[in-house]
């Protein structure tokens, strides 16, 4: 605490931390070994909504981008190498 949130004056941590960490963004990979059309019908992507809601938003992070990069187990040497591509890719864009 003191770091990335804070609670506001008097609060012992039962009220709604202020986000105080001072970053523009936040970007996130995930690998998976679940299908990404099982992971939206089965789970509902939880991921998504912990890194956005209940991290960085919980952080003052408003800007969010996540990619799950999957189905690892199945995947070949040449398809993780174009990941790594859109990983540099996308961290170009960003920053």
């Amino acid at each position: 605490m003191g770091i990335a949130y804070r609670f506001l004056d008097g609060d012992n941590g039962e009220g709604v931390p202020v986000g105080i960490l001072k970053a523009s963004i936040a970007i996130v990979f995930n690998t998976s070994n679940t299908p990404r059309e099982r992971e939206q019908k089965v789970f509902s992507d939880p991921l998504e909504l912990l890194w956005k809601k209940c991290i960085f938003e919980f952080c003052g992070v408003k800007n969010f981008y996540r990619k799950m990069f999957g189905v690892m187990i199945t995947s070949t040497n040449v398809q993780r190498k174009k990941w790594l591509e859109e990983v540099k890719s996308i961290i170009e864009d960003y920053f």
